[in-house]
């Protein structure tokens, strides 16, 4: 078959859980011989001080055909002309499919669908509930939902939530294919000792997008309450949330024990989930999180906020506190510092068994292929 992906930033890339799942997707499907195109976004990348300026030139990526679309780089404007290019530009591929991601992109579905395309859409969360965009990036990111629900040949969602939802809502059925996860690599602490003076079992770590949804504000409001030689490493870069940013860098500077490192990947980003002593996710919206998925497949010992996506990933091999409760967070840290938390082997098989891009793979493949019929 030959596949269009369209509505991540771009690959290869690890700015957010769309490009991973579109990386991971796009080079599976090429190793079976399909032909993939994936549709780039051009614009500024958390990653642009720490990769190789040639990578920006990419024409292919391991057998996958990068199709760069010029943009603005401008907070709710940047999706809509992009997907709009996109979605033009995809009309004369001759694809099989057209494999939407996340629901702003699916704003300009309607335009593959006038000319009868085959079209799938994979929902990554409900993005209009994120508390970065404003009031007409929120309508805008609902109008696309509502298309896809009217004129996608095929919906994938990543939680059984998010499936209930498109059933009261749209009375529409969809799929449940969860996100993978690949086998971890686990290293000493050699980087993040040399950068950080981070030894094993040193500290809580925080890895994710620098966003308001992710509750990074009350971890950092808890861990100030909590009498502890630990330190608190928070990993990764920030997306059309400079504000945002600015507080939490203002939080972790009145805190000695904060660690802030920026966007972080390859080997570095190893050792931090290799060798931390906790990992903590305190969400209030989610998709489905892959740094969660990644965090057990290392064996961490997990803190989560008790959403329905978090919960439905860690099942009973983590703890978790109230949404958005910042003394039941701090209760709960205090309560995971006094345990003694070692490499955790039977969360990781646990997550790689019911967890693999293999299982993603086939099972998008069978749809691709329904929707052939």
């Amino acid at each position: 078959m030959k596949i269009a992906m369209i509505g991540h930033k771009r690959i290869p890339s690890r700015e957010g859980g769309v490009e991973i799942v579109v990386e991971e997707l796009s080079t599976r499907l090429v190793q079976e011989e399909h032909q993939v195109d994936v549709y780039n976004r051009m614009g500024k990348n958390v990653q642009d001080k720490k990769i190789d300026k040639n990578k920006k030139k990419l024409k292919y990526y391991n057998g996958v055909k990068i199709i760069t679309i010029p943009t603005i780089n401008k907070k709710g404007i940047d999706a809509l002309i992009y997907s709009f290019l996109a979605s033009i530009r995809a009309l004369f591929g001759k694809y099989d499919v057209l494999h939407y991601h996340a629901e702003g992109s699916c704003a300009m579905l309607w335009i593959p669908h006038l000319f009868k395309k085959k079209i799938i859409v994979t929902i990554h969360g409900l993005d209009w509930q994120r508390s970065k965009w404003g009031g007409f990036a929120t309508r805008y990111i609902k109008f696309g939902e509502k298309l896809a629900a009217k004129y996608a040949d095929e919906i994938i969602v990543l939680s059984k939530g998010v499936q209930k939802y498109f059933k009261d809502t749209y009375n529409r059925d969809t799929n449940f294919i969860p996100n993978g996860v690949n086998k971890p690599i686990i290293r000493e602490p050699k980087i993040i000792k040399e950068k950080y003076n981070l030894n094993k079992d040193d500290y809580i770590l925080f890895l994710a997008r620098i966003v308001p949804e992710k509750g990074l504000h009350y971890l950092l409001d808890a861990f100030k309450q909590i009498d502890t030689n630990k330190k608190l490493v928070i990993a990764g870069g920030a997306s059309h949330t400079n504000d945002y940013l600015e507080e939490i860098k203002k939080k972790a500077s009145e805190d000695s024990r904060v660690i802030m490192t920026g966007f972080v990947q390859g080997q570095e980003l190893e050792e931090l989930y290799s060798n931390c002593y906790l990992y903590c996710l305190p969400s209030d919206v989610e998709g489905m999180p892959i740094s969660l998925l990644e965090a057990m497949s290392y064996g961490c010992n997990c803190l989560v906020s008790n959403i329905e996506e978090n919960i439905q990933i860690t099942d009973n091999f983590a703890n978790s506190f109230e949404k958005g409760n910042i003394q039941d967070l701090k209760e709960k840290l205090e309560k995971c510092l006094n345990q003694r938390f070692m490499f955790n082997k039977e969360i990781s098989d646990y997550i790689i068994q019911k967890y693999s891009w293999e299982n993603v793979v086939n099972k998008t493949k069978l749809l691709y292929e329904k929707m052939q019929r």
